[in-house]
């Protein structure tokens, strides 16, 4: 539409198609300043550099209209600056362009003729150059990052640059020196993208209208990132900004996480084909990959060579992420086929549309139509330039108003135009100009230029821009897609970045079926709860494996699962960790109402044998069994059961320490009364008689009384000892459970917790040794053997105990303890006490001193230890 309007206007300005022109007579101008201008009218592809073998001249006769526009545009800056009375009054700019063929060999003769000196055609050798003055007091250009590192050193060559430049309103120091500095050429390019051009070291006097492709890098890295693609290819062409414009690209988006599945440089187009070279493989390779995405980093005609391949042998559709070079080139654009290749997008900078531009471009075409115009030219005759270079540009006699066209668009135009804005405002400070003219008389040196551009900030057509201490300008950046329109695609803009990335989805259109968003991805993306797993090279290609209970996943880029903290769970293939709970033995669990029902069973049976034993006191069945000594041997057990009543709830220190003394002292108690009662059987059955008064005497009243009493000491002392130096401590196991903190007793010395039991087992061990080999006698009642019953209940039980302690999990440690201690008492109890009131209550015709005490003289034995039973018996009756 752009082009069609165009050639409507050219036609009513009655130019006619194929008619000469003068536009190259039209590339200089005097002035009291000159700018010099280098910029790609033609193009190199049919001049056979690279088959000269003398360095004779070169002209390109392919016209490049897009060089051409951007020439114009320098021409209207410089006039609108000259009609103006505001930047420069009084004076004049003027230019001298050519053009560079985009060849570094085309560009070196214009660079000569702008470092020699004023009215002569050779660069003079001086010790100081202070007074030295060029032909011309700055470049505008060029455009080709290839040409500009050429050009940019040759500017810079007698400059030594030794320390990096300081970031202030000043040249750095190495500068300074105008013996050093007079040689130096400032030089604007509104095109050299390339991020070595940033370095001041090396360029000092290089700055640019547009910004490095570290900025373009970055925004592309951003677009991946965005969309979520992070498995790519990338192909530069095998120049300075195809090879720097990848690398950098490469470096940023490793360190983003994106990967790189193939990567090359294309060769240079030749005549003679699509050779692509290693890029080829490339192709077919992404071509049967899961990689969607291309990322192409390159020049036009670079680019051009690799679509060409790709469309001639019918490679499947991608998404195509475009260099600025590329993505509006028109040679690019206009290739047959090109709509199949898939969705192409890039980012293009932003600058400020003209709308005079073109009108100029109107006129300027319409003069050089004129033959009076012309031959006014003419008049000037060639310069000293023309006879150095030769023709400045012959192929743009020959342009056509179709050929032009295209290149309208004002992003790259604007570039141009603020270039030479540039330079006029430096010379506006550096003349101290006013709004009544320019006071400064001595012609101006470039070295004089040139501190007053270092971080200027200066207006061109209503925008204003800033070289910072690179020489680049920030400008942002307008993410362009290709919408086919007529086989010639139209720039729809989809998003934008300027230090952050914005996208429009709305206006997004893909090449998939139902303009489906395209997946670019090596792994699927794991889901919350999961960590990447690499395998392979590539941090792309990935298992995604779960997060394993007390562990979560805490970012969802992490390779490996964190850790909770420890009084923290986590389920398997979490994002988060949740508190623990404490957990202890609660009165209301299952087992411990179980084993309360056990304790009131237990506990209701020694109530109901001590009641009996209290209320048959005096009968022969109790004073056999040891008389009031059994009723605190039952009275004992009692507290033994109350014991395990310490053991729910939630533990403390005291109910930690509560729970061995409770359980000792009373249970010694018990085993103290039953050991008197296993010696007196002992004695009785295994001594001679002549021993048995003596010992039944110590056996019985207060003495026995004493031996409990010792029994106990000792037992209290150990259990003393036992809690003053490794007491038990209420600990937190952070591990012993999955989602809950237990807080439980822990015995600080196994040993210790050993020895204090050792007393009770040694009691027991001494019963059971004082019956276990004592025969029973005829029509008496056996109580050896029930005491024999007893021990080994009791061993029998904490035997047990051992080996189901250690084995059961820490959680059930409370309820084995609060088990073991209850079938302890039961254990003794059934054994030893129950048959008793089993016989007071249901049998107690046996109750009688015959069958308890024994009688007659055949029972000498029984009757010397039951002496005192027989009197009281006695007495009863």
């Amino acid at each position: 539409m752009l082009g069609l309007t165009f050639l409507g206007l050219v036609a009513a300005l009655g130019i006619r198609p194929g008619a000469p022109l003068c536009l190259s007579q039209q590339l200089s101008l005097p002035g009291d300043y000159i700018l010099g201008g280098l910029f790609p009218l033609g193009s190199a592809d049919d001049t056979g550099l690279g088959d000269r073998t003398q360095p004779n001249a070169t002209v390109c006769t392919r016209l490049s209209a897009p060089g051409l526009l951007w020439a114009l545009a320098v021409m209207m800056a410089v006039e609108e600056i000259n009609n103006a009375s505001t930047l420069l009054p009084g004076l004049r700019l003027g230019y001298d362009l050519f053009d560079t063929c985009s060849e570094p060999v085309i560009a070196m003769k214009p660079s000569l003729v702008f470092m020699a000196k004023v009215g002569s055609r050779s660069i003079g050798a001086y010790c100081d150059y202070t007074q030295y003055q060029p032909r011309v007091l700055a470049v505008i250009g060029p455009y080709s990052s290839e040409v500009a590192l050429v050009t940019g050193k040759f500017f810079s060559f007698f400059l030594m640059p030794q320390v990096r430049p300081l970031p202030t309103s000043h040249p750095p120091a190495h500068l300074r020196s105008p013996r050093v500095r007079s040689c130096l050429r400032l030089q604007v390019s509104y095109g050299a993208t390339t991020d070595r051009l940033s370095n001041r070291e090396t360029f000092p006097s290089f700055f640019r209208t547009v910004p490095s492709d570290r900025v373009q890098a970055t925004a592309m890295v951003e677009l991946l990132r965005g969309l979520r693609w992070n498995w790519v290819a990338a192909v530069g062409s095998d120049d300075e900004y195809g090879r720097q414009g990848l690398g950098l690209f490469s470096s940023l988006a490793n360190a983003k996480g994106i990967c790189i599945a193939y990567e090359g440089l294309m060769p240079l187009p030749r005549a003679g084909g699509l050779r692509l070279g290693s890029v080829q493989s490339l192709l077919h390779q992404v071509n049967h990959s899961s990689v969607q995405v291309v990322v192409v980093f390159s020049s036009a005609h670079a680019a051009y060579s690799l679509f060409s391949y790709s469309i001639h042998y019918r490679l499947l559709p991608k998404v195509w992420v475009a260099s600025e070079t590329w993505l509006t080139s028109s040679l690019v654009m206009t290739l047959p086929g090109m709509e199949r290749v898939g969705t192409v997008l890039g980012f293009l900078h932003q600058g400020a549309e003209m709308p005079e531009f073109r009108s100029y471009v109107q006129t300027r075409l319409a003069q050089a139509a004129e033959p009076a115009y012309c031959a006014s030219l003419e008049a000037g005759q060639l310069g000293l330039e023309e006879h150095v270079v030769g023709p400045r540009c012959p192929q743009c006699d020959r342009a056509s108003p179709e050929n032009v066209t295209d290149g309208l668009l004002y992003h790259q135009t604007f570039a141009a135009y603020a270039a030479v804005y540039s330079v006029a405002h430096a010379l506006h400070k550096a003349l101290l100009c006013n709004s009544s003219g320019c006071p400064a008389q001595e012609p101006l040196r470039p070295w004089q230029l040139l501190e007053n551009m270092y971080n200027a900030s200066f207006r061109a057509y209503n925008r204003t821009l800033q070289f910072d201490s690179s020489g680049n300008v920030d400008l942002a950046y307008d993410l362009k897609l290709w919408v086919w329109q007529d086989r010639m695609p139209m720039l729809r803009t989809v998003g934008s970045f300027n230090g952050s990335l914005e996208l429009q989805f709305s206006n997004m259109i893909w090449h998939t079926p139902g303009n489906q968003e395209p997946v670019s991805q090596c792994s699927r993306q794991c889901r919350e709860g999961q960590v990447r797993r690499v395998k392979g090279f590539h941090s792309c290609c990935y298992d995604c494996v779960d997060c394993k209970a007390g562990s979560y996943q805490r970012h969802p880029d992490d390779a490996l699962c964190s850790k909770c903290d420890q009084d923290q769970w986590s389920p398997d293939g979490s994002t988060r960790c949740f508190p623990r709970t404490p957990r202890f033995l609660a009165w209301g669990e299952p087992a411990v109402l179980g084993l309360l029902l056990l304790l009131g069973i237990v506990l209701g049976l020694v109530l109901l044998a001590l009641g009996l034993f209290t209320w048959h006191r005096d009968s022969p069945l109790v004073q056999a069994t040891g008389g009031p000594r059994a009723c605190f041997g039952l009275a004992c057990l009692g507290l033994v059961c109350l014991s395990v009543l310490l053991f729910p709830g939630r533990p403390s220190t005291a109910n930690c320490m509560g729970q061995q003394l409770l359980l000792h002292l009373p249970l010694t108690g018990c085993l103290s009364t039953l050991f008197l009662q296993a010696a007196e059987i002992f004695v009785a059955s295994e001594l001679p008689p002549s021993w048995t008064d003596w010992l039944h005497s110590r056996l019985r009243g207060p003495w026995a009384w004493l031996v409990v009493l010792l029994a106990m000491l000792a037992e209290a002392a150990l259990c003393s000892w036992y809690l003053a130096v490794f007491p038990p401590v209420v600990m937190t196991n952070w591990h012993a459970l999955p989602t809950e903190a237990l807080v439980h007793c822990h015995v600080s010395s196994w040993i210790m917790f050993g020895v204090v039991h050792a007393t009770n087992a040694m009691l027991a061990f001494l019963c059971f040794l004082g019956t276990f080999l004592v025969q029973s006698q005829p029509g008496r009642y056996n109580s050896a053997r029930g005491l024999t019953f007893a021990m080994l209940a009791y061993f029998i039980t904490w035997v047990s105990y051992i080996p189901l302690f250690a084995n059961v999990h820490v959680v059930s440690h409370p309820p084995v303890q609060m088990g073991t201690i209850l079938f302890c008492v039961l254990g003794i109890l059934a054994t030893f006490h129950l048959p008793k009131c089993y016989l007071l209550l249901w049998r107690p015709d046996l109750n009688t001193p015959e069958f308890f005490l024994g009688g007659g003289p055949s029972d000498a034995r029984g009757q010397g230890s039951s002496g005192h039973e027989e009197e009281t018996q006695g007495k009863n009756k």
